[in-house]
């Protein structure tokens, strides 16, 4: 495709910025070209440099601010500007609030859904304390060019990993057990994995804590089966981080952008961790799913019950259920809640924690959500409300179909990606009406937005 500007890279040039796009990255124009600049914020004037030239825009790197933002902020993360972990670090809290606000409304305004222009979009509900927030670690292990072993998270759009050893997002007993572990492993000598080479053994640490019973779990994610001085590890582990009441280790020996593999091995002490929500508690095992800011989770669900709006005499499906938060938080308000997910590991969690509960009106199976529920349906099944909570990449389109086909009265939409949410919303708001958007901020410091959408159906039999 032709190039249709002039600008070249390597190019410097002044830029105005006007709004924050998607990734939270500052969008202005030169000379009528679209430029994006990671780091700038609207109302400021920047010097840039041209990095990445396409057709129709430009990316390019903040060179120097020129007119401030009256909302910017000195981040306070000393790798702030290397770690691609948040985004959003230089922009005063309140200004990021309003922000996830703004990503709802240009992907609604993208998509076009019917009737957007009418969405009642509530204030984001935000944090107190928007730090330390992060439950579950998950940080990369490599050695640097020292053969020091180091742990971290890569780089934006690379794989050059910037060492980490104080994450000011992520929940201070997990740093502190991660910097441990990387310790033992470099006292031990264990095999690091090698991405150039493809060998070693230690490619990925997560640890995750229960934050109202302080359980953490560590998971040794390896190349391979094999885990060299074992024995001494989880020595060191046992005697020296008492907090650890699980380990385990997850092998994925295939090259791909997942962190896990299929195979998860115990390796000593429970099999998984306790973790206590809106005054339910669940087994947390090593796959299985769970929201990574406990206290923004209770407020997320919290939102998502008030908008379904129980009766007593309502069956309810909890679609991508993982370990059944939701619906067993929704369970004693409604006569029947039915679950499912393609995740086996966590259905048996979902079950366990139901049964622990002592409830009786709850039923989970493992399997997708675009197969399960018009198998429940022909089975008879008669459903009052359902819940999606789905991935990044949206409902499947076998779902979408099945629920225009089988129209539900009422839909609870939990969200983590307004892009998919607003398509998804092309094909519901055919047959759907939204009372309203509620925006939460489950990832302060960073560009990610949630929002939970009331739908109701428009002409209900």
């Amino acid at each position: 495709m032709k190039i249709q500007h002039q600008i070249k890279q390597g190019d410097s040039f002044q830029v105005t910025i006007k709004r924050l796009g998607i990734n939270g990255e500052g969008i202005g124009f030169h000379k009528k070209t679209i430029v994006f600049v990671p780091g700038s914020l609207p109302k400021e004037t920047v010097l840039v440099k041209a990095s990445s030239i396409a057709p129709k825009f430009v990316e390019a790197d903040l060179i120097k601010v020129l007119k401030k933002s009256k909302h910017r902020i000195l981040p306070p993360c000393p790798v702030y500007k290397k770690c691609g972990g948040c985004q959003l670090q230089h922009l005063a809290y309140p200004e990021q609030l309003i922000f996830k606000n703004d990503i709802v409304k240009q992907a609604l305004i993208k998509y076009k859904p019917n009737g957007y222009q009418n969405y009642l979009l509530k204030p984001t509900i935000g944090m107190s304390e928007p730090w330390h927030y992060r439950n579950k670690l998950q940080f990369q292990i490599r050695k640097d060019e020292n053969e020091k072993v180091i742990c971290g998270l890569y780089e934006s759009n690379s794989h050059k990993l910037v060492p980490i050893d104080d994450c000011l997002v992520q929940d201070k007993a997990t740093t502190n057990v991660i910097n441990a572990i990387v310790s033992f492993l470099s006292e031990l000598k264990i095999p690091i994995y090698d991405e150039q080479q493809n060998s070693g053994i230690i490619k990925t640490v997560m640890v995750r804590i229960g934050v109202q019973t302080g359980e953490l779990q560590v998971v040794f994610i390896t190349h391979s089966p094999k885990l060299p001085a074992k024995r001494q590890l989880l020595e060191k582990i046992t005697t020296q981080l008492p907090d650890v009441v699980s380990v385990m280790q997850n092998i994925q020996n295939k090259k791909t952008s997942q962190i896990m593999g299929e195979k998860t091995v115990h390796l000593w002490g429970k099999e998984s961790i306790e973790e206590t929500l809106n005054q339910v508690t669940f087994d947390l095992s090593a796959r299985a799913f769970f929201q990574l800011n406990p206290k923004q989770t209770e407020v997320l669900y919290q939102q998502a019950i008030q908008a379904l709006d129980p009766k007593a005499s309502d069956h309810v499906i909890d679609a991508y259920c993982g370990v059944g938060t939701i619906g067993l938080a929704l369970a004693p308000f409604v006569k029947e809640v039915r679950g499912m997910d393609i995740i086996p590991s966590a259905v048996e969690d979902a079950k366990f924690n139901a049964k622990r509960l002592q409830l009786t009106n709850t039923f989970y199976e493992a399997g997708t959500a675009e197969v399960l529920i018009p198998e429940w349906l022909q089975s008879g099944f008669s459903v009052d409300g359902l819940i999606v909570d789905p991935p990044r990449t949206g409902l499947d389109k076998k779902l979408l179909s099945c629920i225009l086909a089988n129209p539900i009265p009422k839909i609870v939409y939990i969200s983590c990606n307004p892009s998919t949410f607003a398509r998804d919303m092309v094909e519901l708001s055919k047959k759907y009406r939204v009372e309203y958007l509620q925006s939460v901020d489950m990832f302060p410091q960073t560009a990610r937005a949630e929002v939970v959408a009331k739908l109701t159906l428009k002409n209900p039999l």
